[in-house]
């Protein structure tokens, strides 16, 4: 798994398990779509986070058109969706996009533990 700090890993449906569900640190995927204009404002701010978190936090999306068997899996809806894992385990989760100090305090309440 290729990981830059500040940039989100693109999972899959094959690749989900692996790199999500085995994680050894918390997981935050972005449930997006192409079609999905929040969802690019919303990426623009995970990057950012995800320079910020560093090491503590792993930070993927999955496009939900093209991988549907895991958007399913987890009753994704709506975009943009995102969903905070750790050891495998869903610990938080959100629907839509919101403004980049209101996704820190999620993600800080979504990866405590």
């Amino acid at each position: 798994m290729s990981e830059k700090n500040g940039a989100l890993i693109e999972v899959t449906d094959a690749t989900f398990a692996d790199v999500v569900l085995k994680s050894d640190r918390p997981v935050v995927v972005d449930f997006w779509a192409e079609w999905c204009a929040p969802c690019k404002v919303l990426e623009r701010s995970l990057n950012e986070l995800s320079a910020e978190f560093g090491d503590r936090v792993v930070f993927t999306k999955l496009d939900s058109d093209n991988n549907p068997e895991t958007a399913r899996a987890y009753k994704v809806m709506s975009m943009p969706t995102l969903i905070v894992f750790r050891n495998g385990e869903v610990v938080a989760s959100a629907i839509g996009n919101r403004p980049k100090m209101a996704l820190r305090q999620f993600l800080e309440t979504g990866i405590a533990g």
